[in-house]
């Protein structure tokens, strides 16, 4: 697999970023080669510097940082540091492709697929050629769509084919399946291999997925505080690791084999997470608090003159019991997050009902917290809005109390009702998110997808927060997610979705040990990764019942 000439050579590197008149070191004296061939994952939780480092080896530091680079990098000999941007430039025309997680970031909005594509290469043979090679069915049609029109998967498939265009030799690939469902996550690591073993290049991999790194990486190099404290084969290092941090990682990994009644979901030497008790309380669900009735939801799509009726929830018939957490499960277009909206009342249904009990309704959490929290308000104005609504007429000395009970209750001190959410760490405003929702307990708390661009320990954070806060208040929950590990830790019962119906539905863990429906066989044996836990404790030894005493 390796070149006596590596593609990526970086030795020393240091990256100084500045915000204001504070200074970060985000990279702290990396080496690192990666060779003709090579895929290597640089793995870590947020903060790590991982992207920092991928950003690095394309010249692409953000301007506004004010980056200070010292060390060395060399792309196929070629410096990338103390060069010129014009020289920066010719390199990554050459040399380099990148995928991001978003690719709506790198994609235009107002262009069509195809003319995108022409941009790097004139030839419509070739932009053909290049779809397909990505996997992308019907080539000549999609030419004349716009980004908008198509699935993450398909955006994420073309923004490959663009990276592809110049024939690159290496591939940078930060986050590239995070916001994907697991089957079209496996599709775009497989074809990410097709093209290594086709095309010969280089893949540069960074994620935070251990799952995702053993599935498609040669070699690992775990990054923590901005160094690199471990590295090698996939094998030797997530399978005998020998730095805490990368024990803290494995340790924290969701997976189908996570114990339910009593899961370790901290990072070790990574970070922590709320502690959950020996064994959760068995949950009785009382009452209906959601009641949904043959609920339906059509849309029409298409240009006037071509209209067609898209039935995205198709008789869905469901109830969830007080107290009970419930996990949506799908593919991306399946309608769960149309059925959420019905649930929130955001949307209502064309024909059926949904009912929602009690007198303080559904709340609902986002993926991405910080565009959920308005920007020019403090966290507390933010809280206090809510809770204003719901109790009218309340005392501010009231309102502060409750709000800072609410932020102690959710894992952050009252300090933090002072500042407004752009200052605030991603796991700090996805607490700030919850708070809000819980504040005053709704009687079904929606979470949409809440977890599923978080690193583990952040994952495993919010999974126990929200499986704490559902007990202590009473509340039911409908957890939305395309993560049937995630789905399994937080939910008593499973109901997965596919083309706008209900195709199973039954106890969480039987649902993930014995599914009785071909597609959500098809969801689980697409999860990435699935024996990383296994063959970790059958290098070391089983010791969870330890850790958990």
């Amino acid at each position: 697999m390796s070149s006596p000439v590596p593609v990526v050579e970086v030795e020393d590197l240091r990256v100084t970023l500045r915000r204001g008149q504070a200074e970060v070191e985000a990279v702290r004296g990396v080496s690192l080669t990666v060779g003709r061939g090579e895929i290597v994952g640089i793995v870590g939780e947020s903060g790590s510097g991982k992207s920092v480092l991928g950003l690095s080896l394309m010249a692409l530091l953000p301007a506004a940082a004010r980056p200070v680079v010292t060390g060395r990098i060399r792309i196929l000999g070629t410096d990338m540091v103390g060069t010129t941007a014009t020289a920066d430039r010719l390199v990554r025309k050459k040399h380099i492709g990148a995928v991001f997680q978003d690719p709506m970031t790198s994609l235009d909005p107002t262009m069509t697929i195809g003319n995108q594509l022409a941009e790097v290469t004139s030839n419509r043979r070739e932009v053909v050629r290049l779809l397909t090679d990505v996997g992308i069915a019907d080539p000549e049609t999609r030419l004349g769509a716009f980004p908008h029109q198509l699935s993450g998967g398909l955006r994420q498939r073309v923004m490959i084919a663009l990276s592809l265009a110049r024939n690159p030799s290496l591939i940078i690939a930060d986050e590239p399946t995070t916001a994907l469902d697991v089957t079209v996550q496996a599709q775009i690591l497989q074809l990410l291999l097709d093209l290594r073993e086709s095309r010969g290049c280089s893949v540069v991999f960074v994620t935070h997925d251990l799952g995702v790194a053993a599935q498609i990486c040669d070699r690992i190099a775990v990054m923590y505080q901005g160094r690199i404290v471990e590295s090698g084969d996939v094998d030797t290092v997530l399978g005998r690791p020998e730095h805490d941090y990368t024990k803290g990682l494995l340790a924290s990994r969701i997976d189908l084999t996570t114990p339910r009644d009593r899961p370790i979901l901290s990072a070790h030497g990574a970070g922590s997470g709320d502690a959950l008790p020996a064994v959760w309380p068995a949950v009785v669900p009382g009452a209906p608090a959601v009641t949904i009735a043959d609920a339906r939801r059509t849309f029409s799509t298409g240009p006037f003159w071509k209209r067609r009726q898209l039935e995205a929830v198709r008789g869905v018939t469901l109830e969830i019991g007080q107290g009970e957490s419930m996990a949506l499960v799908g593919e991306s277009g399946c309608g769960k997050s149309t059925l959420l909206r019905l649930v929130a009342g955001l949307d209502t249904p064309t024909s059926g009902s949904v009912t929602v009990a009690g007198d303080t309704g559904p709340q609902m959490i986002f993926q991405d917290a910080g565009s959920s929290l308005t920007p020019w308000l403090t966290v507390g104005e933010l809280l206090g809005e809510r809770l204003s609504a719901a109790v009218p007429g309340i005392r501010k000395p009231e309102a502060d109390r409750r709000i800072a009970e609410t932020l102690e209750r959710v894992g952050l001190p009252a300090e933090v009702s002072r500042v407004k959410g752009a200052s605030l760490s991603g796991g700090q405003r996805q607490r700030v998110a919850i708070a809000r929702a819980v504040i005053v307990p709704p009687t079904v708390l929606l979470c949409d997808e809440p977890t599923s661009a978080l690193d583990v320990s952040l994952a495993a954070t919010v999974l126990n927060l929200l499986g704490r806060l559902r007990r202590e208040l009473g509340m039911s929950v409908l957890f939305v997610t395309h993560d049937l590990a995630a789905a399994r830790i937080i939910a008593d019962r499973i109901a997965v979705m596919n083309h706008g119906r209900i195709v199973e539905l039954g106890d969480a863990e039987t649902v993930c040990a014995s599914p009785t429906n071909d597609y959500t066989a098809a969801l689980l044996s697409a999860i990435p990764g699935r024996e990383l836990r296994q063959s970790h404790a059958a290098e070391h030894g089983d010791h969870s019942e330890e850790r958990r005493a």
